[in-house]
């Protein structure tokens, strides 16, 4: 739990992969030029975000699969994959391949629910299914079951040449171990807690006790770490948007200034009926930004840490973001580099 005496341990970052509808591959090989410069810098690990019929990753499990043949020793995730656009076994079969193909680096997180705007999409994604399909844990438990190698047909043996397996296939040892759940809610970390997940937390919670974002975010900690079988063990990461301008130009921290300001209005009440609450956006220099963390009642809970890049700026931008995390900002929060294969 990072203090002032006490180092953050794991360092990560998250994109959304943004890209011109355009000339969608430019955007997709900035993303995974990210990947390639937060390996260079000693990140432990790299995310990309999910989004659906919008122009960001919409298949970040391939986005990774070609990171694997690009990095060496980074490990790559998901935040996260909405399950209730997949089917199970074959996310299984897609997971599995890919983190054969990083050396067993992969860190799938995944999240339950209907799908967003769900009566325009049902009639293309469940034409036939859609009031059959379940949208809760119970997906996320059959994909866990998959990757565990437990058995997904009565069916197993030679037909012919050819020879069927009743498990799904590959098979990726270690991989159900390193699956995290996307929650904000107290009912989610429970869940995950009691499923042995990892629990990723982001900007974005859910007002059920307090109206407190830093508060709000510690209770589901805790709660989460109170129904895990490893209990304090139990890995968190907290993923917060950070804009450290140490290096940035004046134009640049105009623009980050600027954005932090315009999405400011939003964390200062719970939205909408779900009760949504965000957490501010840091921006500053990284002194200023380590200082708030550490006042932080939800980062003071974590080792961990997967600062999300924001949503419409240029890769250059990245760029410097991402270096200022690296080797300003994270070092001042006690964090070391990674470094080997």
């Amino acid at each position: 739990m990072p203090t002032h005496d006490q180092p953050l341990r794991k360092l990560g970052f998250l994109t959304i992969g943004l890209f011109d509808p355009a000339d969608p591959a430019r955007g997709h090989e900035s993303t995974l030029q990210l990947i390639e410069l937060g390996e260079q810098l000693g990140f432990d690990s790299a995310w990309v975000r999910h989004r659906h019929l919008q122009h960001g990753i919409s298949s970040p499990v391939a986005v990774l699969a070609a990171a694997t043949q690009r990095t060496q020793r980074i490990q790559l995730g998901t935040a996260v994959i909405p399950v209730g656009w997949e089917n199970p076994l074959r996310l299984a079969e897609d997971l599995a391949t890919t983190d054969l193909l990083s050396g067993g680096r992969l860190n799938p997180g995944v999240s339950v629910g209907r799908p967003g705007h769900w009566e325009q999409v049902a009639g293309a994604l469940y034409p036939d299914t859609a009031e059959a399909e379940d949208f809760g844990y119970r997906r996320v438990s059959r994909l866990l079951g998959f990757l565990r190698g437990e058995q997904a047909t009565d069916f197993s043996g030679v037909e012919g040449i050819e020879v069927y397996s009743d498990k799904v296939q590959p098979v990726s040892p270690g991989l159900a171990d390193r699956l995290w759940y996307g929650g904000g809610s107290l009912r989610s970390a429970r869940w995950a807690g009691e499923q042995g997940l990892g629990l990723l937390t982001s900007n974005v919670v859910r007002a059920e006790e307090s109206e407190d974002f830093a508060e709000i975010q510690r209770s589901q900690i805790v709660a989460f770490r109170a129904h895990h079988p490893l209990g304090a063990r139990a890995r968190v990461s907290q993923g917060l948007v950070v804009i450290p301008t140490d290096s940035a130009t004046a134009g640049q921290r105009a623009r980050y200034q600027e954005y932090a300001r315009s999405r400011t209005a939003r964390t200062t009440t719970p939205q909408g009926p779900s009760r949504v609450m965000f957490a501010r956006d840091l921006v500053g220099s990284s002194a200023e930004i380590a200082e708030q963390l550490y006042a932080h009642a939800g980062f003071r809970e974590v080792d961990e840490a997967v600062f999300a890049l924001p949503f419409t700026f240029g890769h250059e931008d990245y760029v410097q973001i991402l270096t200022d995390i690296a080797t300003v900002l994270a070092p001042a929060l006690g964090w070391k580099p990674a470094t080997g294969a």
